[in-house]
């Protein structure tokens, strides 16, 4: 995808990366926002009418309900299949001890899997674009993520989601055509058309970190550097992107293959990189949730014995990793 430029041929872009097959089925998440009600009516503009519109309520707003209707009236509008349900979020984030976004997000890929399997659909696409996937560059660069979160929020990708019930997980396909628009194309899109959406007030509310990065640390980079700095985030987040998927397909191990022991020895011989990308992969195929840098590192620390160190970390889901005789293994 090239680096988006302010032009009407990016709506054509966008459009190419559209399942190729009008009758195939696919799942849209809609919020009743700007971004997700532009996607929308775009699919339908090229034809694509066997649309499944997705909608979580999150639970978090007043204003969650009239959303849900919004969206409701906008599939019958249509003549779209409509699946919702609803969530709280908050309880979600209190029990896992979690972000409201990082339990927002789980819940959102429940009700994906739920749905996809109800419906036996697997594609789904989503309304993310341009200012999208800077500001995620910036945030998982303050969170101090690798490449593959600095490169977070593809056009098309495949993700393993759960529901949250007894039902099997799923591999949905991930298409997200916006990524080449700025949110200042699409407004300009809806007015065109006089579409109304649904306003989300928490967009404007400080105490989120995205908000705070978009309408502070932007504006603020933009004025030390002297240009629109965006254009530039958004090909680095590109290019890592690129890279990323290069280096996974270099290295990364079948799951299915790897062994439920790791022999410490041969992986104390691997360059640090490939450590992690074979242990977060070995960590996942476990069930471990949640496994980011911290975990990742402390089984690594168990790859060397050292006198007076335990050979036991502790791990997400009060699980453990262990090393004993030469071999990692979690229980």
């Amino acid at each position: 995808m090239p680096a988006p430029t302010p032009s009407r041929d990016r709506w054509r872009e966008a459009a190419a990366f559209f399942p190729a097959n009008r009758e195939q089925r696919c799942l849209v998440g809609v919020s009743g926002g700007r971004d997700s009600v532009a996607l929308l009516h775009l699919l339908l503009e090229h034809g694509y009418r066997r649309l499944i519109v997705c909608h979580l309520d999150h639970g978090l707003r007043e204003e969650s309900a009239e959303d849900a209707r919004f969206v409701a009236a906008l599939a019958r509008q249509h003549d779209l299949s409509f699946e919702t349900t609803r969530a709280d979020v908050t309880a979600l984030a209190r029990a896992g001890k979690q972000s409201l976004e990082t339990a927002g997000r789980a819940a959102r890929h429940a009700f994906f899997a739920t749905v996809a399997h109800r419906q036996r659909c697997w594609t789904l696409l989503l309304g993310h674009h341009a200012d999208d996937r800077v500001e995620t560059l910036l945030f998982n660069l303050l969170r101090g993520t690798g490449i593959t979160g600095l490169g977070a929020l593809r056009p098309a990708t495949w993700r393993w989601v759960a529901p949250d019930d007894a039902a099997p997980g799923c591999a949905l396909q991930i298409l997200r055509p916006l990524l080449g628009i700025w949110r200042a194309e699409i407004n300009a899109y809806l007015a065109e058309r006089h579409l109304t959406w649904r306003e989300d007030a928490s967009n404007r509310d400080s105490a989120h970190t995205r908000n705070r990065l978009r309408a502070e640390a932007l504006p603020m980079l933009e004025k030390l550097i002297g240009r629109d700095v965006k254009p530039a985030l958004w090909r680095s987040a590109d290019l890592l992107a690129a890279e990323d998927r290069w280096l996974r397909d270099l290295t990364q191990p079948d799951i299915e293959a790897l062994p439920s022991e790791l022999p410490t020895a041969a992986l104390r011989l691997q360059p640090v990189a490939l450590q992690r990308r074979v242990l977060r992969a070995w960590l996942r195929a476990h069930g471990i949730p949640h496994v980011g840098y911290r975990e990742v590192e402390a089984v690594r620390a168990l790859l060397t014995p050292t006198p007076g160190k335990s050979a036991k970390n502790n791990l997400p889901g009060d699980r453990h990793a262990r090393r004993r005789a030469g071999v990692l293994f979690v229980d």
